[in-house]
């Protein structure tokens, strides 16, 4: 039951995040902003959706039970559920799942994004391996958190590129 209940709570949270991208990309598009990194995208989706499937494949079929350090691991999610919450609302209207770029526009630069330039990624690597764990499901935690690591290494180049190309970026955030 417990299992049932996370699982759901989580897929409500991130259908109702595609909804809050979904009207972002809108407004931002109607601004001018345009989409980067489209053909990669929907590997993510499948991704992300292959993860919620493998996670209930794995618990069901194999029923591994909760891990030893469930009560740790359930902190740990929770804890990234605070995290995902400050960084959608540090962007506000320019969070997306998609790489959405507004030329000329601010780079955000407060919440989360004052110390570190990615830390959605960082948060959703982390819940791709916590989650599963909790449940006992490993091969889903490991499985996913490689394949999230690899999709990364072509989305966030990508991003970097697309902002410094377009945005105040640069100047915030040179490597030079």
């Amino acid at each position: 039951m417990f299992f049932w209940i996370v699982l759901s709570v989580v897929i409500l949270q991130r259908l109702a995040e595609l909804i809050i991208a979904k009207n972002n990309e809108k407004r931002m598009l109607a601004q001018g902003a345009y989409e980067v990194g489209a053909r990669h995208y929907p590997a993510i989706v499948l991704l992300h959706t292959a993860f919620f499937v493998s996670l209930l494949l794995e618990v069901v079929i194999r029923k591994p039970g909760l891990s030893p350090i469930w009560g740790i691991l359930l902190t740990l999610f929770l804890l990234t559920q605070v995290l995902r919450v400050w960084c959608l609302a540090s962007l506000g209207k320019y969070w997306n799942t998609k790489i959405i770029i507004l030329p000329g526009a601010d780079v955000v630069m407060k919440g989360p994004y004052k110390f570190i330039r990615h830390p959605n990624y960082f948060i959703v690597a982390m819940e791709i391996l916590v989650l599963p764990m909790i449940f006992g499901a490993y091969f889903t935690a490991i499985l996913f958190t490689l394949l999230n690591a690899w999709m990364m290494s072509v989305r966030i180049p990508q991003e970097e590129r697309a902002l410094k190309d377009a945005t105040n970026y640069k100047e915030k955030f040179s490597l030079e």
